[in-house]
């Protein structure tokens, strides 16, 4: 399970460029799928070799003059509940706030690890106006440059070090791990009551997501598998339900931790910016995605509802369209085995290893009849592929001109691997490489 590490602070402090310096660490994890829209808020970074999540919680301030109100309490509240670490910035030019008193007092009574970063330390003459920070009572600060990076080292050192290291040992290893997302309100307690139908079986905590992600042994109707159910676990009251980074937060550790996602979406209000949030979130991580369309008993329907409604996910979701669509009702169970199925096939899916000679006599002809575009006179030749040893699809072409193989013939040849050989629900990925 991945350690999260939260920025918390003011706006304007320079969370973001935090943020941004920790991603622009590991770049292939972040991409630009259209409609992520929060997605340059969380990502994954690594230092010293240690993988961790990163959460900048300053895309979510409200930008008012009280800036302190209601809605900033719930994200700062937010990130002491999930995170393993927390980083509090301030501000040397502004000096010591209220406000940053009034955090700091929320975040320390959350025992965590807690590290006070004082940016905008350009120079060394910045470096006493930062001590002002003492105040607040701790022993130790950590002093930022936005402008240079400097400094960075030295905390990220501190925080990875202070990981905590006793291993999960987890009691459902080896058995498909299945994770139910979506927003507030969309029927994941329905849903996951409706296919346990009694009391839960095995019940344990993930390790670091208390109350949040427990895992339900479920064994029914020739299916074995733990669910990870991340409904129900908090109060309404304590969460407003249209907080967004609440869910996107909430989903991080349980779709890593997963091999399929059952992406619920209300059929009364369609596909929203936050389904497409926990969509990227998903296929990020190459995990299998299985899309059902919940509450589907309380919309009119007509003749092509269905098609109508399918196709427009289809198209808000873009390449990656190979994802199976389920219209259910949790309520009346109308379908839900047959989204346990599905999930199941995909599991599969995602698994499947094609041998070597299997790949190599199917797709090279496919290659010789439709070969990549020549660039500036030059042709590029596929010579081998391979299915590489990893728990999501993943597959490298050997050829004499791999940097000329564009994005298109990568996609054709991703439509390919799919024809052939299936994987639906399951995120591929394709490589060209010199032979």
């Amino acid at each position: 399970m991945s350690n999260i590490v939260a920025i918390v602070g003011r706006p304007n402090v320079g969370k973001s460029t935090l943020f941004n310096r920790l991603l622009e660490r590991r770049e292939a994890i972040v991409d630009s799928t259209a409609g992520v829209t929060r997605d340059r808020h969380y990502g994954k970074s690594d230092w010293n070799g240690v993988d961790f999540t990163v959460i900048d919680t300053g895309g979510y301030d409200v930008g008012t003059d009280d800036i302190f109100e209601q809605e900033i309490r719930k994200q700062v509240q937010l990130a002491v509940d999930e995170a393993t670490s927390i980083v509090f910035m301030v501000n040397v030019e502004e000096g010591l706030t209220d406000t940053d008193q009034e955090i700091y007092e929320l975040l320390r009574k959350s025992n965590k690890p807690l590290y006070l970063v004082v940016n905008k330390v350009d120079s060394s003459k910045e470096e006493l106006p930062a001590t002002e920070f003492y105040q607040l009572g701790v022993e130790k600060y950590y002093t930022l440059s936005s402008a240079t990076g400097s400094g960075t080292g030295e905390l990220l050192d501190q925080v990875v070090a202070d990981f905590p290291t006793t291993e999960y040992k987890d009691p459902f290893e080896g058995l498909p791990k299945i994770t139910i997302a979506g927003r507030p309100n969309v029927g994941k307690s329905t849903m996951t009551n409706a296919l346990l139908d009694v009391e839960r079986n095995i019940v344990t905590d993930i390790a670091g997501t208390t109350r949040d992600s427990i895992q339900t042994l479920y064994n029914k109707f020739g299916h074995e598998f733990v669910l990870v159910d991340t409904a129900g676990m908090r109060r309404k009251s304590k969460v407003s339900e249209d907080l967004e980074f609440y869910s996107v937060m909430r989903s991080i550790r349980s779709i890593e931790y997963s091999d399929v996602v059952i992406l619920m979406v209300d059929a009364t209000l369609g596909w929203e910016s936050q389904d497409m949030n926990i969509f990227g979130l998903a296929q990020k991580n190459r995990k299998g995605i299985v899309i059902l369309v919940n509450k589907w008993d309380l919309v009119e329907k007509e003749t092509n509802t269905m098609r109508d409604f399918e196709a427009a996910i289809k198209n808000k979701i873009g390449q990656f369209n190979d994802v199976p669509i389920l219209f259910v009702s949790a309520l009346t169970k109308q379908r839900i085995l047959k989204a346990v199925e599905v999930a199941m096939e995909v599991y599969e899916d995602r698994k499947k290893k094609i041998k070597t000679s299997k790949l190599n006599e199917v797709m090279l002809p496919i290659f010789e009849q439709t070969p990549p575009p020549a660039i500036k006179g030059k042709y590029i030749k596929i010579k081998y592929c391979v299915q590489l040893p990893t728990p999501s699809p993943q597959f490298v072409f050997f050829c004499n001109l791999p940097q000329y193989v564009k994005e298109p013939y990568k996609r054709f040849t991703e439509n390919q691997l799919r024809k052939q050989f299936g994987f639906t629900g399951v995120p591929i990925e394709v490589y060209f490489r010199q032979k």
